[in-house]
Parts: structure tokens; sequence; C-alpha cells
């Protein structure tokens, strides 16, 4: 029966891996195994299902209807095993398993390399990733399950909903220009002698770009938003090139040595927050939580609603 069991969680990671990758030759590959024994399992699981997993053309493999059904489950199967071995190996003092990260890409409360770089020293059998998106996402993420925490920026208005979460930072924008920028020089300035320039700014509609909308709201300024971009380093480039201005967090425009800041009275506030599921964390997410004075042994912070 034992070894029933492990096979039904091969095939699973089996199928998981093809619905990632979209490729049977891909899949084996990540899964060490050869083709034709990964193809043949598949094919076994797929008779016992009584449905076909994956639709197969000489080009492409894509979930079926009852593909899409089933990898939901595979995942929560794949997960609990992971997580009933990280427990036993917790029990016996070993921190084991599998630690997913998110970050904003202008996270400045904490040094995340260092951070990850001296977890990984302590604790060398977890294995890391790291996913780097928008705020909403990687909230979403972590209300899942998806990530085990992750590290976002809100306008000081928000608040992470649906996880428990920790402030740790908060700070003011500064107005970021390329060298030459009659911003240069500038001790200060407001957002309406801003108001005519064009902007550098994050896509419409994530939390990046809420924090300078509603700071422009409040003060009853329009401003034109010419270029659009969800990584920041494309931000500094364009800015760089003098196609426009930016606002970015204080904190992280150490980053950028090269372009001229300028600090602004009514400046926008980001609020940099830790977030965690409300849920029970494994060992490995526990793990570092405690090392950031978060969740069990330490403050749990606010909880979002």
């Amino acid at each position: 029966m034992n070894e029933d069991r492990s096979m039904d969680l091969q095939q699973m990671r089996y199928v998981v891996a093809v619905a990632e990758t979209g490729n049977f030759t891909r899949a084996a590959e990540r899964c060490l195994v050869v083709q034709s024994a990964l193809s043949h399992q598949i094919a076994r699981l797929e008779r016992e299902l009584g449905a076909r997993l994956f639709d197969r053309t000489s080009r492409r493999v894509r979930l079926t209807p009852a593909g899409e059904a089933f990898l939901p489950a595979a995942h929560q199967a794949l997960d609990a095993a992971e997580r009933a071995r990280a427990e036993v190996a917790a029990a016996a003092g070993e921190v084991r398993g599998k630690l997913t990260v998110g970050a904003i890409p202008t996270v400045a409360a904490v040094d995340l390399p260092a951070l990850l770089r001296d977890y990984r020293a302590r604790h060398p059998r977890v294995r890391i990733t790291l996913r780097v998106g928008g705020s909403a996402w990687l909230t979403e993420q972590v209300a899942q399950g998806a990530l085990d925490l992750a590290f976002i920026g809100l306008a000081s208005s928000g608040r992470p909903e649906g996880v428990r979460s920790r402030e740790l930072a908060r700070g003011d924008h500064v107005a970021v220009a390329a060298p030459g920028h009659w911003l240069e020089g500038r001790s200060e300035v407001d957002l309406r002698e801003l108001a005519e320039e064009t902007f550098v700014d994050f896509t419409a509609g994530g939390a990046g770009r809420a924090q300078s909308d509603e700071a422009f709201a409040a003060a009853g300024v329009r401003r034109e938003v010419a270029f659009e971009a969800t990584a920041v380093d494309l931000i500094a480039r364009l800015v760089r090139e003098g196609l426009g201005i930016s606002l970015l967090p204080a904190a992280y425009v150490a980053e950028l040595p090269d372009l001229c800041t300028v600090r602004i009275r009514d400046a926008p506030t980001r609020v940099e927050y830790l977030v965690w599921s409300r849920f029970r964390p494994a060992p490995p997410a526990a793990a570092l939580l405690s090392a950031l004075g978060a969740g069990p042994g330490g403050d749990s912070g606010d909880e979002g609603s």
C-alpha cells in the first residue's frame, strides 16, 4: 500500500511537471526520468481516472478540462506530503522542506539578499524560492498558500487583506530625475511644481502606482504618465534617458546613485509590510518569521480582514 501511495505522488509530480513545462521531454528532464517512463505513468493515471489529463499534438501539450480540475488537487497533495516531511524533521530538531518568498521589486525595509543568505546558512536543507511581483498579486498568492510569506508595499491608506501582517517600515517618496534636469540642485519641491512634467511610473491599477496617484489626487493636481513599466530597473532607465521623471520610495533610491533626487513636501507615503498566511506556517516559513520577529514565538502583528 505504501508503494502504491508513493507511486500516486510520483504520478502527480509528473502531471504537475508536464503542466508547468508544457512538454513531456522537459518534464522528464525536470523529474530526472526518461520520457517513456513519465509518459507511461501519466497514461496509467489517466486510465485509473477514466479521463485524459492532456491534449497532445506534435506542437504542444495542454491540459484538458479534466486536467484543469485535477491540477489543484495534485498541488495540494504534493504540498501536504512536503509539509508532513518537514514537520517530522522539525520534531527531530531539523528545519527542512521548501520556502517560497515573495517581494516587491523596490523592497527596502529588509536587505532581502542578505536575509536569505543568512537563512540558507542556518537551514541548508531548505530549498528557497523567490518570486517578485506587485503587492496585490503577492498578497493573493500568500492568501492562497502559493507563497509562504511576502514583503509588500502599500499606500498609507491601504492595509493587507486576507492575510496576517506586520508593518516593517514607512517612508516618503522622492522625485527622481536625470542629471541636468531642472530638479537637480533643488532641495525640496511640491507636487504642484511637478504637474507639467512627463512621468514614468508603474502600471496603472497596481499598488506602486496607487501611492503616487492618490497623492496627486489629494493635492488636486493632474499629471501625465506617458511611460508605464512593471520593473523598477526599466523605470530607472527611462528616467536616466531623460524621457520623464518618477516618484520612488526614498529608502530605495540609494540603489540609483547616478540619478538626482529631490524631497517632496506633500509626498506619497509608502508602508512596507511582511505578510503571511492566517494558517499555521510550515517549519521553514516559521523559522524565517521567527528571525523577523513575527509569527510563532514573536509579534504576530495585525491581521487583515
